[in-house]
This record gives structure tokens, C-alpha cells and sequence, in this order.
């Protein structure tokens, strides 16, 4: 079950589990999709995997009671600035590979 984390970890934006501006990779780091593309360069800080929109969870119960009132978005922020320079060098040393290869 994804954790729907409440914030960028770069800016600290709010991103709701409603947000179609958040970013996740397959560890669920979670930035804003403005970071994603101007800081980060689609390469994870934390472990240099690429990213993919995070899913809206249903914010009713449609069917079988999988739904955001069951299973409620996380509230523990996580705000872990990234140091450009690191991620420049990072982004550089593998953005030439494709995220199925890195």
C-alpha cells in the first residue's frame, strides 16, 4: 500500500493524495513534479532510479472499501533538501541510461 507521503522532499510543497503534481519512485521517494524536472532531472536522489506520477487513491469507497477513508494518506513529512551540485553530478553520471537499465 503506497504511503502517500504529504510533501516534495526537496521544497517541502504540499502534495494532498489528491495531487497531480506528485512524483514517486519505486522506493515511493516523493518530490513535486517541478523539482522532478528542474532539480532532479528525473533521477532519484535517494537511489537513482527514475520517476512516475503517483496514483490518486479513491476518495470514495467505490467498491470494496479501497479507498482513501480506509487507507489514509501519510502524515510524517520528509524533508530532505538536495545538494544541486551532488544531483548534477549524479544526473549526469547515469541520465544517458534509460530508467529500465540503471
Amino acid at each position: 500500500m503506497l504511503e502517500l507521503r504529504p510533501n516534495c522532499e526537496h521544497c517541502a510543497a504540499a502534495l494532498p493524495p489528491e495531487s497531480t503534481a506528485a512524483r514517486i519512485c519505486s522506493f515511493e521517494c516523493t518530490f513535486c513534479a517541478t523539482c522532478v524536472a528542474e532539480v532532479l532531472g528525473n533521477v532519484c536522489a535517494n537511489c537513482g532510479g527514475s520517476f512516475m506520477p503517483r496514483p490518486i487513491r479513491p476518495a470514495r469507497d467505490w467498491r470494496g472499501g479501497n479507498w482513501l477513508g480506509r487507507y489514509p494518506a501519510g502524515t510524517t513529512p520528509k524533508h530532505r533538501p538536495v545538494d544541486r551540485l551532488t544531483q548534477a553530478a549524479l544526473a549526469a553520471a547515469i541520465a544517458g541510461l534509460p530508467p529500465e537499465l540503471r
